[in-house]
């Protein structure tokens, strides 16, 4: 199996929660397109899930990936959730999905309906990383707990067992917050491998990340998918924050950082890549699209040139904190 490191000429992958359409309908051909541009600009890691869309973005993976070598890309998807054949109507996120009722399961029999059932759409007899999604307070409230204490007596062991019978490469949490991947790299019986953290260790949030989450990670030996880098969209204009409407005090930290940056000739795109992939426990990040220019940006973004000062401003300016790595060059 080829390793996520091998993988990464430039440490970005392709997030495809947009491509399960997200927040709004995504015409076939620029789904298509937005990961055939993905791989024609040299991306080989690609990340999906069941959620997004109801099987939609990985089909839509599985569509573009199964014409190229299977050892030539690294593909995660996640557990947790299974599609069934009855239909419900849809709304939040995810309300211009495919009409299929997806089912939220943590057990055994679940992870691994949920896994035979990727492996059909995503058109592979193999998954390089699994993540058990959403097992999160955002998600369950104050029921995360017993999701989580299902998931680690189901999902967590299955996977660990399918990590020794070959038929997933590694595994890990996808979540959206802190405190599931913190509680998981302390186990004793089922020991996460690599974790997907999105929306935690960004330019715009990473204080909480960095008192436990990252510190763990690096003492553990655990490594760090970064996702949802641009905060759902707000740091690079959008009104989004971490999938919900923005307020005031986000619009109005950005804006504030995007002067910064608008002094240092800096766009936020290129410096919420790069302050994310600083980090030594990161091994990858993988922002979301479905505008294929979006992708060479990402590409170009990752590799631009920021001053020094231009960090050092975000630091003194409270912006960043004094305990994050930061991608300072050495003159």
């Amino acid at each position: 199996m080829k390793s996520l490191e091998d993988a990464l000429k430039h440490k970005v992958g392709l997030g495809t929660a947009p491509l399960g359409n997200m927040f709004r309908e995504v015409p076939e051909e620029e789904a298509q397109t937005t990961i055939q541009t993905a791989w024609d600009q040299g991306v080989r890691y690609f990340d999906t899930a069941p959620f997004y869309g109801a099987g939609l973005a990985e089909m839509r993976v599985g569509e573009v990936l199964s014409n190229y070598n299977r050892d030539d890309y690294v593909l995660s998807t996640k557990v947790g959730r299974y599609v069934t054949n009855e239909k419900e109507d849809k709304e939040g996120l995810f309300q211009y999905a495919r009409d299929n009722k997806v089912i939220t399961d943590y057990s055994e029999d679940a992870t691994l309906k949920s896994i035979e059932q990727s492996l059909e759409r995503l058109k592979t007899n193999r998954l390089d990383m699994v993540f058990v999604h959403d097992v999160s307070p955002d998600f369950h409230g104050d029921e995360w707990i017993a999701k989580f204490d299902e998931a680690r007596k189901g999902a967590f062991r299955v996977l660990s067992r399918l990590k020794d019978e070959g038929v997933i490469g590694c595994w890990g949490l996808g979540v959206n917050t802190t405190e599931p991947i913190e509680l998981a790299m302390e186990l004793e019986e089922t020991k996460p491998d690599v974790c997907l953290s999105a929306t935690q260790y960004t330019l715009l949030q990473h204080e909480r990340a960095l008192q436990r989450m990252m510190v763990t990670a690096e003492e553990k030996d655990v490594d760090i998918v970064v996702g949802s880098p641009y905060n759902s969209g707000v740091l690079l204009g959008g009104d989004h924050f971490n999938y919900a409407k923005a307020g005031p005090d986000i619009i109005d930290r950005v804006n504030q950082m995007n002067e910064i940056g608008k002094k240092y000739d800096v766009p936020l795109k290129a410096a919420a890549l790069q302050f994310s992939t600083s980090h030594p426990a990161v091994k990858s990040v993988i922002p979301g699209s479905t505008r294929p220019d979006r992708i060479k940006e990402d590409i170009e973004m990752i590799q631009r040139n920021i001053p020094n000062d231009f960090w050092h401003e975000l630091v003194n300016k409270g912006f960043i904190s004094s305990n994050a790595p930061l991608p300072i060059h050495t003159r």
